[in-house]
């Protein structure tokens, strides 16, 4: 299967509602289609093995008056994305759903509607989901004459609706603030005595707005320093997938030496996310040796970070163009000692957890999913390879150097919390040999490449990049002023969330905190700065000067 394949085939089936292709790049195509086929043409693409990906909206009417939305499919196997590309007048904004079908899409149609204002006809669940319950109606973030640090008067007696309850259930609310929470979120779950018979999911509590922030105060060199902070721990992936994304946009090549040095970010990443999880797992099933132990080991993946980047975290490495610090000998032979002994460490410690009869009681059969269903809901990550799903980003839409080193994808068939504890376990080994290779194999050269002062505008660009968690996808749209048009961050807890209802169904109450704790959700991430003062507690609002010193500063 090609693209080209692929828009053949919606023209033939749908005729003159297909408007055109326009590749944007090698393995990336849009493909535009009248709104009143676009359910039937997403259903399509899905139907000849594309998993959906995200939705975009975007704001062009001073353009030609209309809401614009991108609906985006992966085919893994073939390794190249589709865009489905579709407009609507601004004055009557509707779209048909394609959530019924597509369960997936759920999420950014909902978005879209609260921060652009598009309507979606037929959506089963056509409520807000990032705005606040009492953000005024008619007032769309994401619209251009929005102002980024717009507060408006909140709307009076407002709240949030819960779904219908099952009947014979009971909710039992877990957060905004709990215990087996780290960040703020509101899970309603139903159950019927101690089974979870469904749930209801209230997140956003913490949205910082930093797309729009991007798309108005901020210029290309300095979004990858906003991008590494979406995140705690995955500061590498947001900000190489945003500068893949502008990279894209605007036809750079980087030196493959910068490629390689980012495959060494990627993979610490990975090792000590990975490591921060399975101690967390421990701790949630009240088995704190485990906890201790990950955490223990961690710390050598921590060392590893700093000496490389000069941070334990947020790293200030990647930009547009490569990276900012070289690797230099004496730090490549540190850090293949290191990864020798930590190697060695691991080894012991998966032998313990694979043979851990109590950690088995607690995870196997718990949460299970699927495949089918895990293909359905377009799971990513440890998350759906646990379930059987053999999806990667980094070997099926390679980027930076993957494509020159060898690793293998962990896939077991177990479909429950187990089975993503034994992904992990593995990938731990192959972001090792991953590292070693990428020093092995890195080629002289410069680390970094300019770009042009201004690039040309209404240049699209799009990125994966697997997060410990799953699929990252940034998707960018050149703008005037040297900075985004459009920049849309989709993390992977913001599609595994969409699952977790399925994941509690017919579980233990008991077992909510270790199906959730699971997938890794990063809600930070999915709410995508707020500044507070530690004394008074105040929040304020950085000027642009402000952040452009903290983005520049290497204290």
């Amino acid at each position: 299967m090609t693209p080209e394949k692929i828009f053949e085939a919606l023209k033939a089936e749908f005729g003159g509602a297909v408007g055109g292709s326009s590749p944007a790049a090698p393995g990336r195509l849009f493909i535009d289609i009248d709104r009143s086929r676009l359910r039937d043409a997403a259903n399509r693409l899905v139907g000849a093995g594309g998993r959906y990906q995200v939705g975009v909206g975007t704001d062009d009417r001073h353009r030609n008056g209309t809401l614009g939305l991108i609906h985006f499919f992966a085919f893994d196997g073939d390794h190249f994305t589709v865009g489905l590309r579709t407009a609507a007048p601004a004055d009557h904004p509707d779209f048909d759903s394609i959530t019924p079908d597509i369960p997936a899409a759920g999420w950014s149609e909902r978005e879209c509607r609260d921060l652009l204002g598009m309507n979606f006809p037929g959506h089963p669940k056509p409520k807000k989901l990032v705005t606040a319950d009492d953000w005024p109606d008619g007032i769309y973030p994401l619209r251009r004459e929005v102002p980024y640090n717009l507060i408006p008067p909140a709307a009076e007696d407002v709240a949030y609706q819960l779904d219908e309850a099952p009947p014979g259930t009971t909710i039992v609310p877990v957060g905004p603030f709990h215990a087996t929470l780290h960040e703020p979120a509101h899970f309603a779950v139903y159950v019927d005595g101690e089974t979870i018979k469904h749930c209801d999911y209230r997140g956003f509590m913490a949205h910082r707005g930093i797309e729009k922030l991007c798309q108005t105060q901020v210029s290309y060199n300095e979004v990858p320093f906003i991008a590494e902070r979406i995140c705690g721990i995955c500061g590498s992936v947001h900000s190489v997938a945003y500068c893949q994304a502008v990279e894209m946009a605007a036809g750079l090549a980087i030196s493959r030496r910068a490629e390689f040095i980012r495959v060494v970010c990627l993979e610490l990443e990975r090792l000590h996310s990975h490591l921060l999880l399975i101690g967390v797992a421990g701790h949630l099933i009240g088995y704190d040796t485990v906890f201790m132990h990950a955490w223990r080991i961690r710390e050598q993946v921590m060392w590893l970070a700093e000496k490389i980047t000069g941070n334990r975290k947020t790293y200030g490495m990647v930009i547009v163009g490569g990276v900012r610090r070289d690797i230099t000998p004496e730090i490549k032979t540190e850090t293949l000692a290191i990864l020798k002994s930590l190697e060695a460490e691991l080894v012991s410690f998966e032998k313990a957890i694979v043979g851990d009869t109590l950690i088995h009681r607690r995870t196997k059969g718990v949460g299970h999913v699927p495949k089918e269903e895990a293909v359905l809901w377009s799971l990513l990550g440890p998350t759906a390879r646990g379930r059987g799903v053999d999806i990667d980003a980094r070997r099926d839409h390679p980027y930076a150097a993957y494509d020159e080193l060898s690793f293998a994808v962990p896939v077991v068939p177990d479909g429950d919390v187990w089975g993503t504890i034994v992904v992990r376990l593995a990938e731990l080994f192959e972001s090792i040999k991953l590292i070693r290779q990428a020093l092995e194999r890195m080629p002289d050269g410069p680390v970094l490449t300019e770009a042009a002062e201004a690039l040309p505008a209404l240049r699209p660009g799009w990125s994966m990049v697997e997060a410990p968690r799953g699929e990252s996808f940034h998707y960018v749209l050149t703008g005037e002023e040297n900075r985004p048009e459009r920049w849309r961050v989709r993390a992977p807890t913001y599609t595994n969330l969409q699952g977790i209802p399925r994941m509690l169904q017919d579980n233990q109450f008991a077992d909510f905190p270790i199906i959730l704790g699971s997938i890794d959700p990063c809600f930070s991430c999915t709410d995508r700065v707020a500044v507070v003062d530690r004394r008074s507690g105040r929040g304020r609002v950085w000027s642009k000067k402000e952040m452009d010193r903290l983005s520049r500063s290497r204290s």
